[in-house]
């Protein structure tokens, strides 16, 4: 079976988009290039930032179709970062609400990409 170990996102600032991720996040990124940045993630993944006017082919849509996420171990884990991130500036989608799977909250980075912070699967 395949490992899903890399999501990419299209930004118009990749610079701009990494400063923020490195902001939430709390690490630097990897790898450093005019239109491309890249943060480890656990599991041996990567989040890439990739500059939208320079992938081939062409993409189309916007980056509220769909979502990443942050799972997270527990629900104080959760009202800990919201109250991190709200402490930051970072905009808000959804405000920490329960929903049928859990405490949760969605942030919106600034190409309007949507993370979604929820408790982890078991």
């Amino acid at each position: 079976m395949a490992n899903l170990n890399l999501i990419v996102l299209y930004v118009e600032d990749p610079a701009a988009s990494a400063a923020f991720y490195e902001k939430l996040l709390g690490a630097a990124p990897a790898v450093m290039s005019p239109n491309f940045y890249a943060f480890p993630m656990a599991g041996n993944g990567t989040l890439g930032l990739w500059r939208k006017s320079h992938v081939k082919p062409e993409p189309t849509g916007s980056g509220a179709a769909n979502e990443i996420g942050i799972m997270l171990p527990g629900a104080d884990a959760i009202a800990a970062c919201h109250e991190r991130w709200s402490a930051a500036g970072v905009d808000f989608e959804q405000d920490l609400a329960t929903l049928d799977f859990g405490p949760t909250f969605v942030a919106r980075d600034p190409d309007g990409h949507r993370i979604r912070v929820c408790l982890l699967d078991n």
